[in-house]
């Protein structure tokens, strides 16, 4: 008795999974490509802000955490982001979308400044 694979209808099937294989892979470094971004922390410690500046590409989070026992607040001049007045141990987070150069300071105390430069 012989029997005859026919190597067509073998073909057919493996290459439906490489293909599926293949969309999968594709669809997931499209997925790692659109994840935002890292997030950046900034502290808030002894009446300052630490870094002072950040650079960080657009799409990025930055969280500035208050570690001081006195309240302040993270406010940018032009008022795109401004925080609630932040107790010790709380956190205020904003996310750059657009380029450019945001300088921001503390409303209770005008002196402490910072800068986040989006790339």
């Amino acid at each position: 008795m012989r029997i005859r694979v026919c190597i067509t209808s073998l073909a057919v099937p493996i290459a439906i999974a490489a293909i599926v294989l293949l969309a999968g892979a594709k669809s997931s470094a499209l997925r790692a490509q659109q994840a935002p971004a890292a997030g950046t922390e900034v502290k808030i410690d002894n009446f300052s802000f630490g870094p002072t500046a950040i650079t960080v590409a657009a799409g990025t989070t930055v969280t500035w955490t208050n570690r001081d026992d006195i309240p302040h607040t993270v406010v940018s001049d032009d008022k795109v982001f401004k925080s609630k007045v932040l107790d010790t141990d709380e956190k205020f987070s904003y996310t750059f979308a657009k380029p450019g150069t945001y300088p921001y300071f503390c409303s209770v105390h005008p002196k402490m400044t910072g800068k986040v430069i989006v790339q």
